[in-house]
């Protein structure tokens, strides 16, 4: 969505498609990197695990990591696994955002029924949320706005 190519990342209906770290060098500038999912995919516990330090290692590692988006199914009910995975990355002092993905896949109440859910459960440890953002692949829904929260991060970054 991000990049506007459809083909660039490798997308399954089954999750854990992604089982690598995937670096996309974007207009010669920045890159995206695409990271495996640590919740849904059916893979064996030993495989979960694996990513699970390979995940870890890059983000506390990469020195030149300016932002981390955590991607969020606005369909879902506030997933424990996704939580401590944000509770982990301020541990450790990450930046991030989240994003909510799949907004057009439900009525706008329902998103905002949702998303009120997820700033609830946020707001239980957190005393300053993180930016959110919502998107939706299908629509182009937040695309304009990420792209211009990435440009802020790369001049400050820059600076």
């Amino acid at each position: 969505m991000i990049t506007g190519r459809r083909k660039l990342a490798k997308t399954s209906s089954r999750p854990g498609k992604t089982q690598l770290i995937n670096h996309f060098e974007i207009n010669g500038n920045w890159y995206l990197v695409d990271l495996p999912g640590y919740g849904w995919s059916k893979v064996s516990k030993e495989k979960k695990a694996s990513w699970g330090v390979m995940i870890e290692e890059y983000l506390l590692k990469r020195e030149n990591l300016m932002c981390l988006f955590v991607l969020i199914d606005s369909r879902l009910e506030p997933q424990k696994i996704d939580y401590d995975f944000i509770e982990w990355l301020g541990e450790k002092g990450i930046p991030f955002v989240m994003v909510f993905t799949k907004t057009d896949k439900q009525s706008r109440n329902k998103f905002q029924s949702m998303k009120v859910k997820h700033i609830r459960t946020l707001k239980e440890r957190w005393e300053e949320l993180p930016t959110l953002f919502e998107s939706s692949a299908v629509d182009g829904r937040g695309r304009e706005e990420i792209l211009s929260f990435i440009e802020n991060v790369i001049r400050q970054f820059s600076s």
